[in-house]
């Protein structure tokens, strides 16, 4: 990879910028400022396209000569769509909902090539099914964690694993909001392979 060719990650997550550091490809990270407010009537996997790409886009005029990544993620149950709760009480309530039920991930991924003026954007689903809740158990996790800025009220990097019953999906990453996989193809077909770097050799 030459020096035109640097990553950057559109994103102000540790989460994100650890599982991105997993690659063992150097990387900048901003944090991008976008409205992340759903459109009336617009479907999930729409969604998390838009704010994937939106995230990517915001960076381009500071990064001209960049492979670019955009990451974003929503909670589906039922027929809402749940984002970050942004506070004790909602992070409190939406658990008390997913308590012994399927909850539905979608994280969208956008990939953005300043330099060729390209862009690819998928999204990649993640399924959990949560165990039966007490309200002590919902109560304690939101006071350990503090999940506020996490899509679900909840982090599986930690406690977070304790909530459920079963995972079920291609890419545990996703969950976490990197869909790592699914990005090392998408990295490949812009010409960077994460074990042909020669910072990995």
């Amino acid at each position: 990879m030459t020096a035109q060719r640097r990553l950057v990650l559109a994103s102000g997550s540790r989460w994100r910028r650890q599982l991105l550091a997993r690659l063992g490809i150097p990387f900048e990270w901003a944090s991008p400022d976008i409205d992340e407010t759903p459109s009336p009537g617009e479907p999930p996997e729409a969604l998390v396209h838009r704010l994937a790409l939106a995230k990517a886009e915001r960076l381009t005029g500071d990064y001209p000569q960049h492979l670019i990544i955009g990451s974003d993620q929503v909670a589906l149950f039922g027929n809402d769509i749940l984002g970050k709760p942004g506070d004790a009480s909602t992070a409190r309530a939406t658990l008390a909902r997913f308590s012994g039920q399927r909850v539905h991930f979608l994280t969208g991924l956008a990939l953005i090539d300043t330099q060729k003026g390209w862009h690819r954007v998928c999204h990649e689903r993640y399924d959990v099914v949560f165990r039966d809740l007490s309200s002590a158990e919902i109560e304690r996790y939101v006071e350990q964690e503090r999940p506020f800025d996490s899509a679900g009220s909840f982090r599986m990097e930690g406690l977070g694993i304790t909530l459920f019953e079963r995972l079920e999906g291609d890419d545990p990453n996703t969950l976490i909001g990197l869909p790592l996989i699914r990005l090392c193809a998408l990295l490949r077909e812009a010409g960077l392979d994460p074990l042909l770097y020669q910072g990995n050799s």
